[in-house]
């Protein structure tokens, strides 16, 4: 009697280890199509219908932060194409982001401008949230400025400065999210891309110096930026652990993008804009809010318009910006 009940529990259990196998196999096949969703194709296919429609080919890219859309409205000869027009592409739902690919030129140089970025936050993963850099790529970018809006923690930054990112801390990379992950495009890049060099150095340069040009050099700091999944902000805890990593400014963004523009071979460059001072003391009673974030953002608007209108310059003058035949839609 032992023997059979052994034999039925053994036939049972068999069933049960079949089943579960099936459905880690279902589980394993969905998610590999979602991680590789938008294929090399499907973007030489997006690139496309964007090249076909505009009569510029843009070598720098510029992705406005939050309430920095006026970068985009500062264009000249503008083509503009909202998110939901374009095939294939997500839309953008927070405030301060309009949700719209702006090609145009400043100081007659062609740019590619995303006026409004992804977040995790809105429900799409990093690599969704990461696919207009590749689209760029494509499209003929070969440099990649990304502003943000981002809470200062650096004792000394105060509501209004630009911290220029020369490192960053890929907090949700810890936890295995990266707008790399499964099976990589070679085609873009190596499977395994060195991050160490992710800010380019001379570019960094170039902005304290025009900095110093335009008399704002007091207000232009350098730092590491941290990112966060979002939407809430942080606890004090949090800010706390984070400054003792070495944070000097957190924000929710630009990470993702980042390591995407340098793993398909992008020089890039990124700044954030300090528009709330993070709250580390339990004792402040202050609390973070998207108003003041809009409101830093819009009294900067102007500075910040001519920071990048002379790293656009800069970049024009001084990098060599061929597009790469492999890249040709």
């Amino acid at each position: 009697m032992s023997v059979n009940i052994l034999k039925e529990n053994n036939v049972r259990n068999n069933r049960l280890n079949a089943n579960a196998l099936k459905k880690i196999k279902h589980i394993s096949h969905i998610s590999h199509n979602n991680e590789n969703f938008y294929t090399y194709e499907l973007i030489q296919t997006i690139a496309k219908f964007l090249l076909d429609r505009i009569n510029i080919r843009p070598k720098i890219g510029i992705i406005c932060g939050s309430g920095m859309g006026t970068i985009a409205d500062s264009l000249t000869d503008r083509h503009i194409f909202p998110y939901e027009t374009i095939p294939h592409f997500p839309v953008s739902t927070v405030p301060g982001h309009e949700g719209r690919l702006v090609f145009g030129c400043i100081n007659n140089i062609p740019i590619m401008c995303m006026q409004g970025r992804f977040h995790y936050y809105e429900g799409y993963p990093l690599w969704k949230c990461a696919m207009p850099i590749r689209v760029m790529k494509l499209v003929g970018v070969t440099h990649l400025l990304a502003t943000n809006a981002a809470g200062g923690l650096k004792p000394g930054f105060e509501v209004g400065d630009i911290m220029v990112i020369k490192d960053h801390i890929n907090l949700m990379g810890f936890a295995g999210n990266n707008p790399l992950l499964g099976v990589n495009e070679d085609r873009f890049g190596p499977r395994f891309p060195p991050m160490n060099r992710a800010y380019n150095k001379e570019l960094r340069e170039a902005v304290h110096a025009a900095a110093k040009d335009l008399d704002v050099s007091s207000i232009v700091k350098e730092g590491v930026y941290s990112v966060i999944g979002g939407p809430n902000f942080e606890t004090v805890a949090e800010l706390n652990m984070l400054r003792i990593c070495g944070v000097d400014a957190v924000g929710m963004s630009t990470v993702h993008e980042v390591i995407t523009a340098h793993h398909c071979g992008m020089t890039v460059i990124a700044f954030s804009l300090i528009t709330n001072k993070c709250v580390t003391n339990y004792d402040d009673h202050s609390e973070a809010n998207h108003s003041e974030v809009m409101e830093a953002a819009a009294e900067r608007g102007p500075l910040i318009r001519s920071l990048v209108s002379k790293i656009v310059s800069y970049i024009d003058e001084n990098h060599q910006t061929c597009t790469d035949e492999k890249f040709k839609p």
